[in-house]
């Protein structure tokens, strides 16, 4: 069992070695680790290159239109069995993980996802997604869970590979269609039980905030329908509204 995993990356010379360190350190071997490099001006490409010296990795380093534009250049070099992204300034938890991910799976497993453990700029742990986000990781998940957002962790969601559509282009929300996309497709969806990915926690600015709250809508509203979606965003505006005033600190 191959894991593909693709890192994408633009001007991240703090991030990227972090990364990389957390794939090529792993136990588990079978791996192809991609990066997809936005034609970086800073340090990024001589320590990607550093790296492919010493370790098996494929990297491209080129202008593309965007995240999603990269991700979707990344799944169309992969060829393993199962894909994780994992971006710049995200690692895998430990060094055993993909060991711990790869004894959940059989030949009939189609997405293997679990948790994620959210990160400061120290790395220092602040808790699970689960536990600092209102959004918590189901038991057994299904495409409908994504019904009032992602309750999945993208870093922590690994789909067969021969199951992953293009990502939408322009669209700020293009994740949760992707992983909606992939749970729609799947048969056997396993939960690993396992913390696998650490996600560096950062904001976005107000703007890209307001827009990626409307490319969700539409989303969700292609997927469950007007009046189901129209409910779902109002029970999300209120649990924003509540957790502001009661929660400030919650993530």
């Amino acid at each position: 069992m191959i894991f593909s995993i693709i890192t994408v990356v633009f001007n991240g010379e703090n991030l990227i070695d972090g990364t990389i360190q957390s794939v090529v350190n792993q136990t588990y071997t079978d791996i192809e680790y991609l990066i997809i490099d936005g034609g970086s001006k800073d340090r990024t490409v001589e320590i990607i290159k550093k790296q492919a010296e010493k370790y098996s990795i494929r990297w491209i380093s080129e202008r593309d239109n965007g995240l999603y534009d990269a991700m979707n250049k990344g799944l169309a070099m992969a060829t393993g069995d199962f894909v994780l992204f994992l971006n710049a300034g995200d690692r895998l938890a430990s060094r055993d993980t993909l060991a711990k991910i790869a004894a959940c799976a059989s030949p009939q497993t189609d997405i293997l996802y679990g948790e994620t453990m959210l990160v400061n700029e120290q790395y220092r742990h602040i808790g699970t997604r689960s536990e600092l986000t209102v959004q918590k990781l189901p038991e057994n998940l299904t495409w409908r869970n994504m019904n009032k957002g992602m309750v999945v962790c993208h870093q922590a969601f690994l789909p067969r590979l021969e199951l992953t559509p293009q990502y939408m282009p322009d669209n700020l929300a293009a994740d949760i269609d992707w992983v909606i996309q992939c749970l729609q497709k799947a048969k056997k969806i396993v939960n690993t039980h396992t913390i696998i990915s650490e996600y560096l926690m950062g904001g976005i600015s107000k703007t890209r905030h307001q827009q990626s709250m409307k490319d969700r809508y539409q989303i969700l509203k292609k997927h469950f329908g007007y009046v189901p979606n129209l409910f779902n965003h109002i029970l999300i505006l209120l649990r924003a509204v509540f957790f502001k005033i009661f929660n400030k600190n919650n993530y």
